[in-house]
């Protein structure tokens, strides 16, 4: 089995599955572990175009005692319904597009809600459990069986036509932060704050731009937002005009620089409005501030052509794509300057942290997937110390591993003092599996086997909930 399997739809669904385990899980390890990506990539005999065009797919691991139970789960939505039980795809996603309308295209996707396909990242909104996309709808599901509940709107705040699945909680108050972009004329970057516990939205400030860029995600330290705005722009006309689904509508533009825009998160001021050389990036690491500088981490590519190198058909052929490296941009919020370091040689992606300490604050390690050649988009962990560019790997030739996300050790001291989990395709199995590292050794501690392959995934966060 090849690394292309992973692209391959899953149809099946389990329930509180248990599941093998070989080696020993960390007696603390006790709570829940959903993720969430694509899993249904075909519908009658058509293809969707692109990995993020996927139809969104839960999957749940519990720990407690010792073991480990599995349930996955479509989420329920227009769309699934329509590729899984129509046999057809019907409604537009971020590169395929079957609407014959042009202004059927636009609002398909801007605003015809029962189209949102979230299978980007998951969240929480108060006591309310979220799947998130780029198309700002929060769908919402149930914990413990991942049933779909539905579309959960926020009370009030700030609209628009896109937005990032990587909400921020903020340093210190909980407070998710986020933005949703609105085009127009001049399109702007609203930055706004949901309290924790609610879904009411509170406008911070705006950003405008005349030709807006596609961002992923975005950055947060104890005191602002930053965003990285690449220079993958779009005329918000092109929606209208050219016919063409989401993301082929924008254009690389390296002449215009990567813009830098640090926002207060107290009163919503502009602090800085920089450029930087061009780049482009999903993820940021994380980002802190430094006196009068501001560090910001982040996976960059030397341009945009990794979105290209995602379409289906080239991941099912085994093509080539680019990778990123960890880089650091240190911004001198009074000057305007801005210094690029690369932090190692070693390609990295899906980058994670020590989430709840270490934010938005100074940090050491980080934790991602890379690789060791560029026909396998994945196939090694990374644990990357930002203090020395250090990196340790894990590697098992023929396996293929997902975003690793590092659960602490209760009580723990060290920002390493604990494990990181990851779903790992084994190819030699012909399935997936739960793999468990210790984080400060990177060894591997324990396995826990899945029956069938888990479609390669994005995001997933850990719960001590049951």
């Amino acid at each position: 089995m090849a690394i292309t399997e992973g692209f391959d739809s899953l149809r099946s669904e389990l329930t509180d599955a248990p599941l093998p385990v070989r080696g020993a899980l960390p007696g603390w390890l006790s709570g829940t572990l959903i993720r969430n990506g694509p899993a249904l990539f075909d519908a009658g005999g058509t293809s969707f175009r692109h990995w993020f065009d996927g139809q969104a797919m839960l999957h749940r691991f519990g720990f407690a005692d010792g073991a480990v139970t599995y349930t996955n789960r479509f989420l329920d939505t227009p769309g699934l319904r329509s590729a899984r039980d129509d046999g057809r795809i019907g409604y537009t996603e971020f590169a395929t597009d079957p609407c014959a309308s042009l202004f059927g295209r636009f609002f398909s996707r801007f605003r015809r809600g029962s189209g949102v396909n979230p299978n980007v990242n998951i969240s929480r909104y108060g006591e309310h459990d979220v799947a998130l996309t780029e198309v700002p709808m929060a769908v919402e599901f149930d914990h413990a069986t991942l049933a779909t509940i539905g579309v959960l709107a926020p009370d009030s705040g700030p609209t628009g036509n896109v937005t990032t699945a990587h909400p921020h909680e903020a340093p210190g108050t909980g407070d998710l932060v986020n933005f949703v972009l609105r085009f127009g004329p001049k399109s702007s970057y609203q930055v706004y704050r949901q309290p924790a516990g609610g879904t009411t939205r509170h406008l911070l400030g705006t950003v405008t731009a005349a030709r807006p860029g596609y961002v992923h995600s975005f950055a947060v330290t104890e005191h602002h937002a930053v965003l990285a705005i690449f220079p993958l722009v779009v005329n918000p006309l092109s929606f209208f005009l050219r016919g063409r689904p989401f993301i082929e509508n924008y254009r690389w533009r390296p002449e215009l620089g990567t813009r830098i825009v640090v926002m207060d998160l107290r009163d919503g001021s502009v602090r800085a409005d920089h450029t930087a050389p061009p780049f482009f990036a999903f993820h940021h690491i994380n980002a802190f501030e430094d006196g009068g500088r501001l560090v910001l981490d982040v996976c960059a590519y030397e341009d945009a052509r990794i979105i290209d190198a995602l379409y289906l058909d080239r991941l099912r052929a085994g093509d080539e794509a680019p990778v990123s490296h960890p880089t650091r941009y240190t911004v001198d919020l009074d000057t305007g300057g801005v210094d690029v370091r690369r932090l190692s040689d070693e390609p990295m992606e899906l980058p994670r942290i020590a989430y709840r300490t270490h934010n938005g604050r100074p940090y050491r390690y980080a934790y991602g997937v890379g690789t060791t050649t560029r026909r396998d988009l994945f196939d090694q962990l990374v644990k990357l110390d930002t203090h020395t560019g250090e990196t340790r790997l894990w590697h098992v030739p023929g396996s293929y591993p997902g975003e690793p996300v590092f659960v602490p050790a209760p009580g723990s001291t060290g920002e390493d003092d604990g494990v990181v989990l990851s779903v790992v395709l084994d190819g030699d199995a012909g399935r997936s599996a739960l793999v468990v590292l210790d984080a400060a050794s990177w060894a591997e501690v324990a396995r826990a086997e899945v029956p069938h392959v888990v479609p390669f995934g994005f995001h997933g966060q850990f719960s001590h909930r049951a």
